[in-house]
């Protein structure tokens, strides 16, 4: 009779345990802020380093249009007024930017009257071609959009795939709160039926003393699993650029059956890394072009029209009031100017030249590298894939295995067969397998957005989210 009324109670508070786990699931299941599609487009429009990137490639672009702008004409005017004395002098003076140069007779003695003197003019000048410095000019800096383009691509795959894994922690850590909640709640009801069996010395004291140390265990647990919930949400937040509060993740769709699909394949070369890489080597060359055409002649076509006033006359007289401040006499002149740069200069250039092919080898044996490492993301993603699937398809048999177990441990518990020691290792099991199981399914899809990463085409991923009804 003992043994019934004992099998009645530890039954009637053991069967409760379903319905308790079952509203904390219900409670869990509350409607985020994001989807995964939402989150991964919200980082793009929004994440400081994505704009970072858009606006280098405008500067890059823009870097064109000024290297552009070399074939264009040139002019330039000038206006000037002065006050000074007009003591000349017979003599040359080295080229130089301090002494101003003086025009007119030498005086027969010096005077430190002054008079006013003006002068205006323009100076049209167009380099009709060249030896190519210009055209390398341009190629560089087209390399450079290039170069700041497939970085772009870079960027936005890395911040995607930042987001995503980021993404799917929250949901990983969203399930281990909903095991550990579920874990708490069964080791409550077993504490309370052991408590209640010790009262009634039915079993002994210490039961109920493990029972409660389970108890306390399994919430210590819950604790942990929600503070790595609320870390893992302030990741999240940091990778969309949220400021404003923690960003939880609508995992609707996630926990279903996983797709089977494949993802599109493409060959490494079309990877953003290599891309990036390969555009770096292509920078690099046209650096090297540049520096050969440096020192290179440069002939202008120059055509320049002036005029000046002076108050000083040729007698060496000078008229006083606002003379010189109008323009008295004006000239024009054209020609052809060749201009050879510093023939000394072939020292510093040869080692400029050395020092850009050795940064182009360089970069090409990065971008060897790149293609070497791409390749092997994507068979550890496919190997990933693979046994990421595999588990999902063993963790319903582990978690089947694990809900009869702990059953039957109840069971017997109940009917005086089992120690409370083989109740709670059920119940150890049967919490991790729910764990498992559930995180068995977003691990598949970190693996999917794994090898999507490794691909370079998180477009396909999201593709696959959508086909799934998961966007």
């Amino acid at each position: 009779m003992n043994r019934f009324c004992r099998a009645a109670t530890i039954a009637s508070l053991l069967v409760s345990s379903t319905e308790a786990y079952a509203q904390v699931s219900d409670s869990q299941a509350a409607t985020t802020t994001l989807t995964l599609g939402q989150a991964l487009q919200y980082a793009l429009d929004h994440y400081p380093t994505v704009r970072a990137a858009l606006e280098l490639v405008n500067a890059s672009t823009a870097n064109v249009s000024v290297a552009k702008t070399a074939y264009l004409p040139r002019l330039d005017a000038l206006w000037q007024t002065n006050r000074a004395t007009a003591n000349n002098i017979f003599g040359q003076l080295l080229p130089q930017s301090v002494v101003p140069a003086m025009s007119g007779p030498v005086l027969l003695s010096a005077s430190s009257e002054t008079v006013w003197g003006s002068t205006a003019g323009g100076l049209f000048s167009w380099e009709p071609f060249d030896f190519g410095l210009r055209g390398a000019t341009v190629h560089e800096a087209e390399a450079g959009v290039v170069r700041a383009r497939a970085e772009e691509g870079l960027t936005r795959l890395a911040v995607q795939n930042a987001v995503g894994v980021a993404f799917l922690g929250v949901v990983s850590a969203q399930q281990a709160v909903v095991a550990a909640e579920a874990d708490v709640e069964r080791r409550e009801i077993l504490s309370r039926a052991a408590q209640t069996l010790a009262d009634n010395q039915l079993r002994p004291g210490a039961e109920a003393s493990r029972a409660g140390a389970e108890r306390a265990a399994a919430q210590t647990r819950a604790i942990q699993a929600r503070q790595v919930l609320v870390m893992a949400q302030t990741t999240l937040s940091q990778v969309l650029g949220v400021v404003n509060g923690p960003v939880t993740a609508n995992a609707t769709g996630l926990l279903a059956d996983v797709p089977t699909t494949a993802l599109q394949a493409i060959s490494p070369p079309e990877h953003p890394l290599v891309q990036s890489s390969e555009a770096a080597v292509a920078l690099a060359h046209a650096r090297e072009e540049v520096l050969a055409e440096t020192n290179r002649p440069r002939i202008y076509l120059q055509s320049s029209v002036f005029a000046r006033g002076s108050g000083a006359n040729p007698d060496g007289s000078f008229n006083g009031g606002a003379d010189g401040l109008g323009l008295e006499r004006a000239n024009w002149a054209a020609g052809v100017q060749v201009v050879v740069p510093n023939l000394f200069d072939f020292a510093s250039l040869r080692s400029q030249r050395a020092a850009a092919g050795a940064l182009t080898r360089a970069e090409s044996a990065r971008s060897e590298e790149a293609i070497l490492n791409v390749t092997s993301q994507q068979r550890m993603a496919a190997a990933a894939l693979a046994a990421a699937r595999a588990i999902t398809q063993n963790t319903p048999i582990q978690l089947s295995a694990a809900q009869q177990s702990e059953a039957q441990a109840r069971a017997r518990y109940a009917a005086g067969l089992a120690s409370i020691v083989e109740v709670a290792e059920a119940q150890s099991l049967l919490a991790t397998a729910e764990y498992q199981n559930a995180v068995a399914r977003v691990d598949v899809w970190r693996a999917l957005l794994a090898q999507a990463v490794a691909q370079g085409n998180v477009a396909s991923f999201i593709e696959l989210l959508r086909a799934s009804g998961v966007l």
